[in-house]
């Protein structure tokens, strides 16, 4: 028999096999796994439907906290809404802790797996704190046979263990579901830019109806029932999410160092060498020799005689240097969040004070505004803008991610002035009809009047927030995804913050001696529009600085989607 022959025959057999496996996986069970029948929609349809129930349960509880806090447990707006943004931006912290953990020690499958079961157990425990009754009565010995703060506590530990879990959650479902995309097959990579539409497409969807059911059985029914019911939802999503476990693609270990032992390294590496010529190592194998140029130090050997030193490689370089290039995109959106975050507390609050009478809406469903402009947005980006702008710019996506990001921060300030001409015709009713002194009064003035502005929050979300999400992801090292994720979550987190610290700060500076500042309880003597116009300032110079800084970014691949 013709050797040669057999062998061409059995390349020929053996390559549509080859060719069918995804490199870099593995499945559940460690082998690898076949193109046909593991990841991409397949698997991606799991996840981003324990998406949709874990963001149902999430705004089931956020979305009407503030009402909570200044209801049953009698905050005043200003205290509940510096509390709100405070436990909003720990939330949005926490998923650096996760990915951490998911990405040096325990993988994302089981990270998931143990935030599901800590969520789970978080949302019972804060139904159960609404039932402790939160009035004391004496008891035979005189004391007091219940305690009104201990309502509080449970209910606070209760929130921060929804903030800890979602924290482990968040990144490394989102990681997880791209990950079931071989960026290497042009037709998955067309699918992941997708992935990251689809997916906040289920997000949006989601909180949509966990803001409209939940809000209503809460302020309707009982606060118990409205928090109880995200407990059940989120049982079922990890019921759901362990289902899809068969067809899942789960990312090989590197056999080297860990990312954050390389990357740290690097930096070690060049402090060492921080006084050293650089003039004896080659640029020429650098993707980006000249920017960042004190990290090149770490190629050089402080010893040059001691040739068991070890040196970074220029790869491992380079990933640091990937790393540092995301902080000046990523400080520039810190304003954007701020922004983005009134639309869970002041705005709120402006719809609570307006003529609801026509649905009677609670006043948490303005939220779902915000969420169902992107339900219905996001198709139509897909289908129609990124088509249209593909022919013009030969990109796949349409637009790169940074273009994507910058037009969703134009949008947001445009929502921002919107926002507060609306609240100055508000302030004005008010006074035509002398209910300014009257803070439970109902303004009369449709609450569609905030429509706009939460469409076009919605609208800015829709290119901001998903541009963020693929652009962290796309840009970190292979190794660091669920970090990268975490990375954008933390922009919203610190922008929570900021929003807290600001207003804090406004309410100090406008509020003295007894006035009403601009942010005052009674919102008919504040002037909320004012705060909105600051805001729009402070986007308008974070804007600039973003420009710069989009425009003076090198991607680290040569594909910018």
């Amino acid at each position: 028999m013709d050797d040669t022959g057999s062998s061409t025959h059995s390349a020929g057999v053996q390559s549509p096999l080859l060719n069918n496996i995804v490199n870099g996986t593995v499945d559940y069970k460690g082998r690898p796994v076949l193109r046909s029948k593991s990841g991409c929609w397949r698997s991606a349809y799991f996840i981003i439907g324990v998406e949709v129930a874990e963001r149902f349960a999430y705004y089931g509880v956020s979305s009407n906290l503030i009402t909570y806090l200044t209801g049953p447990l009698g905050q005043s707006t200003a205290t509940a809404a510096e509390n709100v943004n405070i436990w909003s931006g720990t939330s949005s912290l926490l998923p650096l802790v996760g990915a951490f953990i998911a990405d040096a020690y325990l993988g994302r499958y089981l990270t998931i797996i143990v935030a599901s079961l800590l969520y789970v157990l978080a949302l019972a425990l804060l139904a159960f704190s609404t039932l402790i009754p939160s009035d004391c009565t004496n008891s035979i010995d005189g004391g007091s046979s219940c305690s009104p703060q201990l309502q509080v506590i449970i209910f606070l530990i209760s929130l921060y263990l929804v903030a800890f879990a979602q924290g482990g959650h968040k990144p490394c479902v989102q990681a997880f579901g791209a990950d079931q995309f071989d960026a290497d097959d042009p037709e998955e990579l067309k699918s992941k830019s997708s992935f990251f539409n689809w997916w906040f497409f289920g997000l949006c969807a989601g909180s949509t109806v966990g803001i409209f059911v939940v809000s209503y059985i809460q302020e309707n029914l009982s606060w118990g029932l409205g928090f109880g019911i995200p407990c059940i939802i989120m049982g079922f999503a990890l019921i759901m999410f362990l289902f899809g476990t068969m067809s899942y693609r789960f990312r090989e270990k590197p056999q080297e160092r860990s990312a954050f032992i390389r990357i740290g390294n690097v930096f070690v590496k060049a402090a060492q060498n921080w006084r050293t010529s650089y003039s004896s190592v080659s640029l020429q194998e650098h993707q980006h020799p000249h920017q960042f140029r004190f990290l090149n130090k770490a190629l050089i050997s402080c010893n040059e005689s001691n040739e068991d030193e070890s040196v970074c490689s220029i790869d491992e370089v380079e990933e640091a240097k990937a790393v540092l290039r995301l902080i000046p995109i990523w400080f520039s959106c810190l304003t954007y969040a701020t922004v983005i975050c009134q639309t869970s507390t002041l705005f709120m609050k402006q719809g609570a004070t307006m003529d609801r009478s026509t649905f009677k809406l609670p006043a948490a469903s303005l939220q779902s505004f915000l969420s169902l402009s992107i339900v219905i947005l996001i198709p139509i980006y897909g289908t129609i803008l990124v088509p249209v702008t593909r022919t013009v710019t030969n990109i796949p996506s349409g637009i790169t991610m940074l273009q994507r990001i910058g037009t969703g921060i134009f949008i947001s300030i445009v929502s921002m002035v919107i926002a507060a001409v609306v609240e100055s015709k508000r302030l004005k009713t008010a006074c035509e009809y002398g209910l300014v002194d009257d803070p439970n009064a109902t303004i009369p003035m449709k609450i569609w009047w905030l429509l706009p502005q939460y469409l076009l929050a919605g609208g800015s979300e829709v290119f901001t927030m998903v541009g963020m999400q693929e652009f962290f992801y796309d840009q970190m090292p292979s190794d660091l995804k669920s970090v990268g994720l975490a990375l954008y979550l933390s922009v919203m987190g610190i922008g929570n913050f900021l929003s807290s610290f600001l207003i804090a700060i406004v309410e100090k500076a406008t509020g003295g001696d007894g006035d009403d500042g601009w942010i005052s309880d009674n919102l008919n003597r504040g002037r909320v529009d004012y705060f909105y116009y600051l805001l729009t300032g402070i986007s308008v110079g974070s804007f600039v600085i973003y420009i710069y800084a989009a425009k003076s970014y090198v991607y680290n691949r040569a594909r910018t989607l």
